[in-house]
């Protein structure tokens, strides 16, 4: 095996494992049972298995073409910086607006961050409402 040989094996071994952690990724996002976990499988797998992929087709074309391409360069880029960043916002958007987390959540540590002055108490209801 040549050195070009090897090359295009790795850049398809790359493919193949982004591959399957994007179906792993599709799977948390329909299994998780609300919408924080839901965007962490979504941003965190999905970002590992996209640029897992571009880096295995970047060095795939590398190795069978001799081409640097600087389109999939770019594209790894924009999606390391910007698909964590857009999961933040969603995720921050949602705790500001209210949305409920799962019942089986432990701590949640942004509720002295952001409402220092329910720190510590339920919201209960009044006894004798239904």
């Amino acid at each position: 095996m040549n050195v070009n040989a090897v090359g295009e094996f790795v850049g398809a071994a790359l493919i193949l494992i982004g591959s399957i952690i994007s179906v792993i990724s599709a799977i948390g996002i329909i299994r998780f049972p609300d919408v924080y976990t839901r965007a962490h499988a979504a941003t965190k797998s999905s970002t590992l298995a996209v640029l897992l992929t571009l880096i295995g087709t970047f060095l795939y074309i590398w190795f069978s073409d001799a081409f640097i391409s600087v389109r999939v360069i770019l594209g790894i880029v924009f999606v390391f910086i910007t698909a964590p960043v857009s999961g933040h916002l969603i995720i921050r958007a949602a705790y500001r607006s209210n949305v409920k987390l799962a019942d089986s959540t432990i701590e949640d540590e942004l509720r002295p961050v952001l409402h220092p002055n329910q720190q510590g108490q339920e919201q209960e209801q009044p006894q004798g409402s239904v």
